[in-house]
């Protein structure tokens, strides 16, 4: 079996996912396992070349992880040939400017989500990669969570008939930074630095609902900033200028009506952060990260309102949990492995920057939505 080894610049691993979920938990994993196993029997390692502005923290991670590639200069990392793959996890302020320079050295590009603050700037960087002509790829983590690949089998079944409604509640409550240290970089709180929920978790919505339930038609949004101050990592209190929750409505084709909450500023009372329920005319379903729980309509009780009696019926007691039926990898890895395969040996990948763009789109519309306090009609890309 032959191995052979190809570098990735990773720019942006000294943020929190870019360290722990892309480097940690993806090529470095991928590595610990042997590679990444192709078509024709033959395995692929990665050789990471870390990029970042503080020479002192990625020097910090190399060694850690016995890294021997880092460098403050983006520019001498995609000069090597042998690098053969670009991935930006940086804030989404600075994405754009990186990966135009990533597209003209002609490497393949796979990065974060948003993958530009605007729809103009996400459109332009998927005809760049297609004029130059490299493989593109943006992460969509959320498709390969078990819970939601439990949700694709059971609408693959037809178990929900003609779906309805999907109803989504995402978030948890984020420290402000006085008396506990904040779980988020702050920022995410600054509109000026490319801040805000809706542009962080509206692209991640389009993805789940154009995959798995259909092209999102029409979008109103309500975008709040709930707390209007925070303290950052240096203990300084600064004005939060970007939205800390938003709710949407929006139209899907077939008539469905999807409801997603997304919050930083709610305490949780749910069985997971983020939990989608689905009712069709067969039957229900409500899926997290990893579980997912049905209620088909031969078992579904009848209930009947009458506020002058407390209520007896433990309805939670009537769904059953969806077996796993198969075993799931860390879902950032998975999409690693398949975006390697996608550049090596041409496999499918439509996770392209064309549909990164149709995120970037559907948030940029939910915060005019939100400006003009009204429905707005979503455009084909």
């Amino acid at each position: 079996m032959s191995v052979r080894t190809i570098g990735v610049v990773m720019n942006g691993v000294t943020g929190r996912m870019g360290y722990r979920q892309h480097l940690v938990r993806s090529v470095l994993a991928i590595n610990e396992q042997g590679g990444v196993a192709l078509s024709d029997g033959s395995r692929v390692t990665l050789k990471p070349v870390l990029v970042g502005r503080n020479a002192d923290k990625l020097a910090d991670i190399a060694k850690k992880h016995e890294i021997s590639a880092f460098t403050t200069d983006l520019d001498a990392a995609l000069s090597d040939d042998a690098n053969l793959i670009y991935f930006d996890a940086q804030v989404t302020s600075a994405r754009v400017k990186a990966v135009l320079k990533a597209i003209e050295a002609g490497k393949h590009i796979y990065a974060e989500k948003p993958t530009a603050e605007s729809t103009q700037e996400a459109i332009a960087l998927a005809e760049a990669a297609a004029a130059k002509g490299v493989k593109n790829g943006v992460v969509q983590d959320k498709l390969f969570l078990p819970g939601l690949l439990k949700l694709k089998r059971l609408i693959d079944g037809g178990f929900f008939g003609r779906i309805l409604s999907v109803r989504g509640e995402f978030g948890y409550w984020v420290f402000e930074g006085d008396w506990q240290e904040a779980q988020r970089p702050s920022w995410n709180y600054r509109a000026e630095d490319g801040g805000g929920i809706v542009l962080d978790m509206f692209p991640h919505w389009h993805y789940v609902m154009e995959n798995l339930f259909g092209r999102v038609q029409s979008v109103y949004a309500k975008a709040v900033t709930h707390i209007p101050s925070r303290v950052d990592e240096q203990g300084n209190t600064y004005q939060a200028t970007a939205d800390d929750a938003a709710y949407g409505i929006f139209e899907l084709e077939g008539g469905i009506i999807a409801q997603i909450n997304s919050s930083w500023a709610v305490r949780v009372n749910r069985d997971e952060l983020v939990e989608f329920q689905v009712d069709g005319t067969h039957g229900s379903a409500v899926a997290g990260l990893r579980k997912c729980r049905v209620q088909h309509r031969s078992v579904t009780p009848k209930p009947v309102w009458n506020p002058d009696l407390p209520a007896t019926a433990r309805f939670r007691d009537d769904w059953q949990e969806v077996p796993d039926n198969a075993e799931f990898d860390n879902g950032f890895k998975v999409q690693w492995e398949n975006f390697i395969r996608h550049v090596l040996e041409d496999a499918p990948f439509p996770n392209d920057f064309a549909s990164g763009a149709r995120g970037v789109q559907l948030a940029e519309l939910g915060l005019r939505s939100n400006a003009e306090g009204r429905r707005i009609e979503v455009p084909e890309l």
